[in-house]
């Protein structure tokens, strides 16, 4: 138990075993051990099997404390989301080696993961960028994989490691229940996404200025159109669209605006924006992205406007 001296500098000494008198029951459930943490007495107890109910546990936990006179602490080798929140409820300390530290009676709760600082060479992958996106959108929470894969027409292998990604970078934490992996995350939508805003990438790649009557096909409108969608800012003057690939007009497009009559500006975007858009528009947390380097006011001022609407969403998706 490093973990305790390395992280909090807690020096444990392992008393001898005394023969004390606990019913059978406790033994065929847990092995004990009494320890010195700092000089003061504590039992570790180690379930030797599947737990039970956290009731249970409690009340295992409650006896073993009158017959050593010692805080008994729970030591399992993993607790999923649900445990941990159940054995919190009930101030109930316990100790996953190398993740989590809970000691009430001594004023100690470290968390399983802080949050990641980023260094300069993190470059989040358009999946798990799509991947988070998603689940702001969900309202946090508990999230299957498997919906996920549905709903964004994942691989396997692609879901696999943007969850990876998001839980490295302390964005999200993942739990295997059976063969389901679900993401979870105890923040709020908004905060998360805050929290987030320093990983993730513009959406968009290039934008290249296209005839308008190139477009041939229904594109998804971006930039400062879809913004004026979903605020009380004017349309720009040059109609914006997002794409996942632009090859079909770049024979025939240009770098730079040649002519504000003529042409339109597309977008080439760095995942299918239509895997997150509800209307004809682009989503609103990827527009966020793409704009929030655009200092004009106006902008901002729209940009905050439309954010203030998706947290309302969010928040009565999930009251």
């Amino acid at each position: 138990m490093e973990f305790l001296k390395s992280v909090l500098g807690i020096y444990i000494v392992y008393l001898d075993d005394d023969a004390l008198p606990v019913p059978s029951y406790i033994h065929a459930r847990y092995r004990l051990q009494e320890v010195a943490l700092d000089g003061k007495k504590a039992v570790f107890v180690y379930p030797k099997t599947e737990m039970d109910s956290v009731n249970a546990i409690k009340k295992h936990l409650e006896r073993v404390q009158r017959t050593f006179g010692a805080p008994a602490i729970l030591v399992p080798d993993h607790l999923t989301y649900r445990q941990r929140g159940y054995l919190l409820r009930d101030h109930i300390p316990f100790i996953v080696d190398g993740k989590q530290i809970y000691l009430p009676f001594m004023a100690v709760y470290l968390q399983e993961r802080c949050d990641s600082e980023r260094t300069e060479n993190t470059s989040i992958l358009p999946s798990a960028q799509l991947l988070l996106l998603y689940y702001i959108y969900h309202g946090c929470g508990e999230l299957l994989t498997s919906d996920a894969v549905k709903e964004l027409f994942f691989t396997a292998t692609s879901i696999s490691r943007a969850s990876r990604q998001l839980e490295d970078l302390g964005l999200i934490q993942t739990e295997k229940r059976g063969v389901q992996k679900i993401l979870y995350s105890e923040k709020r939508p908004q905060d998360l996404f805050e929290v987030a805003k320093s990983y993730l990438a513009n959406p968009v790649k290039r934008t290249i200025y296209v005839p308008k009557t190139e477009i041939k096909e229904k594109l998804l409108i971006s930039g400062g159109s879809a913004l004026s969608e979903y605020s009380m800012l004017n349309p720009p003057a040059v109609q914006c669209y997002a794409a996942e690939s632009v090859s079909a007009w770049e024979k025939n497009a240009s770098g730079k605006l040649q002519n504000s009559d003529d042409q339109c500006a597309v977008e080439l975007w760095r995942y299918d924006p239509k895997k997150l858009a509800c209307g004809e528009a682009v989503d609103r947390l990827s527009l966020a992205l793409a704009l929030r380097e655009n200092k004009d006011e106006r902008v901002e001022e729209a940009v905050e406007e439309m954010l203030d609407s998706v947290w309302r969403e969010i928040g009565g998706k999930r009251n």
